[in-house]
């Protein structure tokens, strides 16, 4: 499943950063530790991560969105097989 990382528009960071380079590279080590390892409590092995675990960019980030969303409608529309999804 994909993640979203965003910033509050009233953060004072916000003017800082822009896409994801813009983000230090500790702080993104920091979230990419902490997504690797939030399920582990629950007893679920660590995540993985593709990509060679870096961040995707801002403007490939939102063509996922696009493409996920379409995908969304098309399963709504009952264009696409839901199979063990719960659509309602």
């Amino acid at each position: 499943d994909w993640k979203v990382l965003a910033i509050a528009v009233d953060d004072p960071l916000a003017e800082e950063y822009n896409d994801i380079d813009d983000v230090p590279k500790a702080v993104q080590d920091g979230v990419r530790e902490w997504f690797r390892w939030y399920k582990t409590p629950d007893d679920k092995p660590l995540n993985g991560f593709g990509f060679d675990e870096k961040f995707l960019s801002a403007a490939e980030s939102e063509k996922v969105i696009e493409e996920t969303h379409e995908a969304w409608k098309k399963l709504k529309a009952g264009e696409t097989e839901a199979g063990k999804l719960w659509t309602n």
